[in-house]
């Protein structure tokens, strides 16, 4: 079933659609960052394009759209993953990877591309999905770890199997061309936001890393292990590209009992 956007999975933990943010009381056609109280982290956006990480920054700035409450308009400057898909993507049958998705058209480096759809699930339906799972089977739950500067861990399950968007048809890549940001409209549940990497031709298969390293900072010595565990239970990667791992990401830590 197509969904545009997240729905509560079946467990019924967390709902998308909630508003739980209030929203800011800026009158003009688009929020500044001084007077905004959705811009108090800093700017999120320059010319539709994300802005970009400072290299002395510790840690990504976190993104909250303007929402249902906000009294800006419609055209406000912080709106951008909520307006949904903007380019023209095609569904594909590639030659080694199943179904793929390219673009039909030029997308800017810093775009935003698409989202990464369907259910969001509390950790237990997440699991009991996982564990249900066999080696035959393909898997499309995402995992999204936060690391907050102080110390905890923000978690989001997705699920696209049943219900979802055209993100769930992207392949992984060792060298991709996207990279996915958690942003905020309406409450805390994110939406898993797919952004340009660099400049992209029509015509190019789209792609992100599945582990989430790429744009990303170190990981811990347990994910490292994690993505590191028995071949065997790992599926091999085609992406081809010059840095390829060979085999497609698997971190068991995600779903390993507390």
């Amino acid at each position: 079933q197509y969904s545009p956007d997240n729905v509560a999975g079946a467990d019924g933990d967390n709902d998308p659609t909630e508003i739980t943010f209030p929203g800011c009381s800026c009158l003009t056609s688009s929020c500044v960052v001084d007077a905004c109280s959705c811009l108090c982290h800093g700017e999120n956006y320059n010319s539709l394009c994300l802005r970009p990480t400072d290299k002395e920054e510790e840690y990504a700035r976190p993104v909250f759209e303007c929402n249902a409450m906000c009294q800006c308009g419609e055209s406000c400057q912080n709106r951008v993953v909520q307006r949904g898909l903007q380019f023209r993507l095609e569904v594909f049958k590639t030659e080694k990877k199943g179904w793929g998705v390219r673009t039909l058209e030029f997308i800017a480096k810093g775009r935003f591309v698409c989202e990464y759809a369907g259910e969001v699930l509390g950790f237990d339906e997440a699991y009991r999905r996982m564990q249900a799972q066999t080696s035959k089977d393909s898997n499309y739950i995402i995992v999204v770890r936060e690391h907050l500067h102080s110390g905890q861990v923000m978690e989001t399950f997705v699920d696209p199997t049943y219900i979802g968007n055209i993100g769930r048809f992207l392949n992984h890549s060792c060298e991709p061309n996207l990279f996915m940001v958690p942003v905020r409209v309406d409450s805390m549940v994110p939406k898993l936001a797919l952004f340009a990497a660099a400049d992209i031709s029509a015509g190019e298969e789209l792609s992100y890393d599945y582990s989430g390293r790429f744009h990303n900072l170190s990981i811990t010595n347990r994910e490292q292990k994690s993505l590191e565990d028995d071949n065997s239970l790992r599926k091999p990667c085609y992406c081809g590209s010059r840095t390829c791992a060979s085999f497609l990401p698997w971190d068991s830590s995600l779903f390993s009992t507390p």
